[in-house]
């Protein structure tokens, strides 16, 4: 059985969950520890007891075992991206990708915790100095999505333990291998017992131990359901929280867009990683002057995407990561189809040589901005198709959403481009790239009911993973 890490140790549990392959269920990859509310309150009583020590060593100590666990994760991307690709579904390049990035973000993040910044300052008052420091927030606590196993977890982890935090992480029960392996890393890269906990088991237990055993902080990536009632529950403990809750992310294709180049576009966007991104391009808003001959292109380009084992050279699009997750797909279907929205291609359960759960690309014409596929985060591939006037009109639909976490465009126009840019509702935006696909060395967030709290990744992650200090000193 693969353990938890709890101060410095491997503890077993008397409950295991069977982790089981979505392209092969008769694949079994490991039995995982599912840990109880005791298991929870060590882990963070052991940060706890972790954090003096940690917090004061020197960021060379910190740099030297971010860095090592990343040439780790590099020089194993194969191994690990293998595992990742058996346990989530997506395809092994994409699980490769994802592994390489994880170990980048570890080295990059080794990097900032020697570049530290700070502020000596005249006060207004004769004979004083003000000095401005950033210090850790404290414990850390950590809740992380099935849908990217190991880059997540790896951008909340490795800004934490640079700026001097410990940790405490709760990964989604889908994918425990890919955590496991990421613990055993760090463990093995020097961090000293109780800097870094893996607990590992049912959210609905473990998430309110987390916050009862007394965190100081708490980034969580999730649904918004859940995303709401952890931001009302850590504002009632003083517990200082960020928060990713998904996307409903329009691409608008301009009258002038290059077509086979916007194709494209919405067939990663939309379908690749199966569609279980948070910055997927689910909504694909055409203006009139391109609509028919840019969805003759599109429905033939999603109809023939290959559909099997995510281990498979010719796998285009991975299986769904569970049943319930390809049933809520397949709910979606149906409910597109009962509001009347016109079903092009795919949105069927689809039988392979392994038992999985396989679904065929689903894409949507003819919808109406208020039906349920249109506004509800699906997470599965599934794309529906909005008919715009003109671009005027293609912005207002894309701004048209309770989410803003990412928004593309399509277009020749570099007038276009910017007025896109500035006035789409969204913490990022893509101009003639997929919605999905974003760097780790820049700002990633939202806004309105996708993101609540500071930017994760690049030099913001400072903002959320360290508090201000200002010092007066009389001369």
């Amino acid at each position: 059985m693969h353990c938890n890490l709890i101060a410095g140790e491997w503890r077993t549990a008397s409950l295991a969950n069977t982790n089981r392959n979505p392209s092969d269920l008769d694949d079994a990859i490991g039995d995982y520890a599912s840990a109880g509310s005791d298991d929870m309150r060590d882990a963070v009583a052991a940060a706890r007891a972790a954090l003096p020590g940690w917090r004061r060593t020197t960021p060379q100590q910190r740099a030297d075992i971010l860095d090592a666990a990343g040439s780790e994760i590099l020089a194993r991307k194969t191994e690990l991206g293998t595992l990742l690709a058996r346990e989530e579904g997506k395809t092994l390049a994409e699980a490769i990708g994802e592994v390489a990035r994880a170990g980048n973000i570890f080295k990059y993040f080794a990097a900032e915790a020697l570049r530290q910044q700070g502020e000596l300052l005249d006060s207004v008052r004769p004979g004083v100095e003000v000095m401005i420091s950033r210090e850790p927030v404290g414990v850390v606590g950590l809740i992380t999505p099935w849908n990217f196993p190991i880059a997540i977890p790896a951008w909340k982890t490795a800004p934490a333990l640079a700026f001097g935090n410990t940790v405490v992480m709760k990964p989604a029960e889908l994918v425990p291998g890919s955590a496991c392996a990421l613990a055993d890393i760090l463990h093995r890269a020097g961090l000293p017992a109780g800097v870094f906990n893996l607990v590992m088991g049912p959210g609905r237990v473990l998430g309110p131990a987390m916050l009862e055993a007394g965190i100081d902080a708490l980034s969580f990536t999730g649904s918004q359901a859940t995303g709401q009632r952890l931001a009302t529950e850590c504002a009632a403990r003083g517990i200082k929280v960020q928060l990713e809750m998904g996307g409903k992310n329009p691409l608008v294709i301009a009258d002038d867009a290059e077509l086979e180049q916007a194709v494209e576009c919405a067939i990663n966007g939309a379908f690749y990683s199966t569609g279980q991104r948070c910055t997927a391009s689910s909504r694909l808003i055409v203006c009139a002057g391109i609509h028919d001959a840019y969805l003759d292109r599109l429905a033939s380009r999603t109809a023939a995407l290959h559909v099997g084992h995510a281990l498979a050279p010719e796998t285009q699009i991975g299986p769904v990561v569970s049943e319930a997750q390809l049933s809520a797909n397949l709910a979606y279907v149906q409910s597109g189809l009962a509001d009347g929205a016109t079903l092009l291609c795919g949105g069927e359960r689809l039988e392979r040589a392994q038992r999985g759960h396989y679904m065929s690309p689903a894409l949507f014409a003819e919808c109406a901005p208020d039906m349920a596929i249109s506004r509800e985060e699906i997470f599965g591939p599934v794309a529906t198709v909005l008919r715009a006037d003109d671009y005027k009109h293609a912005l207002a639909l894309a701004n048209d959403t309770p989410f803003g976490l990412a928004a593309g465009i399509c277009t020749r126009s570099l007038q276009l481009a910017t007025h896109f840019r500035r006035h789409a509702e969204a913490g990022m935006v893509m101009v003639n790239l997929p919605t999905a696909g974003v760097d780790y060395h820049v700002p990633f967030g939202g806004r309105k009911g996708s993101s609540y709290g500071p930017r994760e990744q690049g030099r913001y992650a400072a903002e959320f993973y360290t508090t201000v200090k200002t010092a007066y000193v009389g001369l």
